[in-house]
């Protein structure tokens, strides 16, 4: 019995020669560390829609066309052959001529008060009071002048358009009711003394189609649409910090939605479509401006739409590994064929590798309890597999594995330590990370970033409707969690 276990200490001896020849000078030693990612987070080019209200009061507008369009409509002088038809009576079955017709010269004018501009939604309402005196003058030769007056409420409904230079057009229809249409009551007739006004509205509405549209180009519109249209190539500031992340905006094209009276003003409504890019870092130049062009048929993407980045930087998460091979160290491992291992750790380092991992470097020595020429020193570098769930901000590892294999016998107590599977679990769940603090805060800057942005006399304002986030990326400045913003976006023009 006493040689069999002088035999079994000798081939415990044997198998540990190995390691007792390789570590027994203290070398350090280790695996190579895995290639170094640097480039930053790559985000998609989203094309988004910008709504802008280019206003107009509307009693300015009131005040150009009723100095353009005069108060005398049109003036009336001529001579009425029937101002009162013959009178007759039937006497014997016969009809027998009481009164002659009666002629006589109409003269008179018709004015308009002034024009009111109002509706709502998208229906621009024109109203013109309009009256009419009118005199019939010898009537028969029995009557020297008789006056009589009417009034009509004009009211006629405006849609505008846009020509390919940027100059507003209008289209006018009428629509009126004379409220006391002008006569004379005479032998017990009605003399009407108005004609054919359908013809002489028509000319004041052609002259309204005129003046609405030169009123809106009075107001310098063309020249606000090209300020606009170059203050709009800029990037704003969507985080100041953790990460510092810049929204680029690009026009692209600009067409007219349509428009709107809201309260006292006509808005003329465009949709700007542009690119909207994100940045990570310092701030990107600006877009080179464009001339702006000619107007275009309604861009169809709706809304706005952003990138927004949260940044996990490699030294947050880097301590959490720390502390947890600290405890894994101080309750100890048991290796197979080695027993119990003593294990001291140094500064885990964390980057981005290949294939979309993320690299881990963890200083080791390690060390048998059991036999004291079997320990290792060095660093073991491992790589794992970053994933998470569709829009869940919880950041896990798995596939946690050495990153590359050393031919080095030496390091074969630090790869035993490393292959242990509850060593790798620990380490496997102090990796994951969660987003949530971080997303909330840069959604919280972004919303203010966004919310009012002044750019000389216009003003960007968005608001974030839905937000959802993608799958996490390992990039040379952390672990990244890309959110999809969509919302909507317009700018406004206030001069200072």
């Amino acid at each position: 019995m006493a040689g069999m276990a002088a035999v079994g200490r000798f081939q415990g001896a044997c198998l540990l020669v190995p390691f007792v020849l390789l570590t027994a000078c203290h070398r350090e030693t280790g695996n190579p560390a895995p290639p170094r990612e640097e480039g930053p987070a790559v985000f998609p080019q989203q094309v988004s829609t910008i709504v802008i209200p280019v206003s107009a009061r509307l009693a300015d507008l009131e005040a150009r066309v009723n100095q353009r369009v005069p108060t005398e409509l049109w003036q009336i002088d001529r001579y009425e052959q029937h101002c009162v038809p013959a009178q007759r009576v039937k006497i014997l079955g016969r009809d027998v001529k009481l009164t002659p017709a009666l002629g006589c010269r109409i003269v008179g004018q018709v004015r308009r008060g002034t024009i009111r501009l109002g509706g709502s939604g998208d229906k621009l309402v024109i109203t013109m009071p309009v009256t009419a005196t009118i005199s019939a003058h010898d009537v028969g030769g029995i009557l020297k002048k008789e006056t009589a007056t009417g009034a009509a409420q004009v009211r006629a409904q405006a849609s505008f358009g846009m020509r390919s230079d940027w100059t507003p057009t209008a289209t006018v229809s009428i629509a009126y009711d004379w409220t006391e249409p002008p006569g004379i009551d005479f032998l017990g007739h009605r003399i009407p003394l108005i004609s054919k006004a359908d013809e002489r509205l028509k000319a004041v509405i052609a002259r309204l189609q005129r003046e609405l549209p030169a009123a809106l180009a009075a107001l310098d519109s063309r020249r606000r649409l090209d300020a606009l249209w170059v203050q709009a190539f800029t990037s704003i500031e969507l985080n100041r910090d953790k990460p510092p992340a810049w929204m680029r905006i690009t026009p692209r094209r600009l067409g007219v939605v349509g428009y709107r009276v809201n309260k006292n003003e006509l808005q003329m409504m465009l949709s700007a479509e542009a690119l909207t890019e994100t940045f990570v870092g310092d701030r990107p130049s600006d877009p080179v401006p464009r001339p702006l062009p000619p107007p275009t048929p309604t861009p169809g993407a709706e809304g706005l739409h952003i990138s927004i980045p949260v940044l996990a930087d490699y030294r947050q998460i880097e301590p959490v590994v720390d502390r947890a091979l600290a405890k894994l160290a101080a309750k100890g491992i048991s290796l197979p064929g080695i027993g119990p291992v003593e294990a001291s750790f140094g500064k885990v380092t964390l980057y981005a590798t290949k294939g979309g991992r993320l690299a881990v470097g963890i200083p080791t020595a390690v060390r048998a309890r059991d036999h004291a020429l079997v320990r290792a020193r060095g660093t073991v570098w491992l790589s794992a597999a970053p994933y998470n769930d569709a829009n869940s901000q919880l950041v896990r590892f798995r596939d946690l594995r050495i990153a590359q294999r050393s031919d080095n016998r030496a390091v074969g107590p630090l790869f035993a330590f490393f292959a242990n599977q509850q060593v790798l679990d620990e380490i496997q769940d102090a990796l994951a990370h969660d987003f949530a603090k971080d997303y909330d805060k840069v959604l919280a800057a972004a919303r203010k970033a966004l919310a009012e942005r002044h750019e000389g006399d216009f003003v960007l304002s968005a608001s974030i409707t839905s937000i959802s986030n993608g799958l996490v990326e390992p990039t040379g400045q952390g672990l990244f969690l890309p959110i999809r913003a969509d919302g909507e976006a317009r700018i406004d023009y206030r001069p200072h």
